[in-house]
């Protein structure tokens, strides 16, 4: 499977994720942001970064690039029903789908007003999207969180809805690092196949080098890798029903 990897002026962790992609078996593909052309990539994932220095707003640049406009119009609007391009956006990439549109709300400054880098425990909430189908229903994982605009925000209507709609796919466990509303770390489209996460799952496919689990200073986690080896299966299941 040919998992897409968006580079944006600004971007570092496009390195990681299609490090990511290939541990769990996938063939990562570049895609530059300055590009409309996807190669047939059968799902894409934007990376975290400063996407053009983060100026205006995180994201709110990047939302104009030419490789959005086919991503959008493959992935579709966030309430549709249809599954369309399976689509990952880790930390910056998560505000540029919410910029976008791809994903209701939006990601503003940390409460705290600092940056944060920590290993953040969370819950898988929702197992039946294209990036989580290997996570079992509110399994606890733990991922690493790097961000300073990082703190999910959306009126009482959205959030009630996305609640309702189980399209809340993972929450904060123990401590929110960020101030997000009823510590949300990601939630979905309609379809499930669009994916906005803060926390960064590439940077636990490792481990020898993942997040400690215990805290005890012993062997890390992969706990990560799962969303990439999810979407594997989803793309090669789409496949063979094609």
């Amino acid at each position: 499977m040919r998992i897409g990897i968006v580079t944006f002026p600004g971007s570092l962790d496009d390195t990681d994720a299609a490090r990511a992609v290939r541990i769990a078996g996938g063939h990562a593909v570049a895609l530059w942001h300055g590009e409309e052309d996807l190669h047939g990539v059968d799902a894409v994932v934007l990376p975290g970064g400063f996407s053009y220095g983060d100026y205006l707003r995180c994201g709110a640049i990047a939302r104009f690039a030419p490789v959005m406009r086919e991503i959008a119009r493959l992935a579709g609007p966030p309430e549709q029903a249809a599954p369309g391009l399976p689509v990952l956006g880790v930390c910056n990439g998560f505000q540029v789908l919410c910029e976008s549109h791809l994903l209701p709300g939006a990601l503003v400054r940390n409460d705290h007003q600092t940056f944060v880098c920590r290993d953040q425990r969370l819950r898988i909430e929702r197992s039946t999207t294209s990036w989580t189908s290997e996570y079992t229903p509110d399994e606890e994982v733990v991922i690493p969180v790097k961000n300073g605009e990082g703190g999910f925000v959306a009126d009482e209507a959205t959030l009630d809805r996305l609640e309702g709609e189980g399209r809340v796919v993972a929450r904060y466990l123990e401590v929110n690092p960020n101030g997000s509303y009823r510590d949300i770390a990601g939630i979905c489209n309609a379809s499930g196949t669009v994916v906005g996460l803060m926390p960064h799952p590439e940077h636990a496919v490792d481990p020898l080098f993942g997040p400690d689990r215990s805290g005890s200073g012993g062997w890390g986690s992969a706990d990560g890798l799962r969303f990439f080896t999810s979407v594997l299966t989803a793309t090669l299941e789409g496949a063979v029903t094609r």
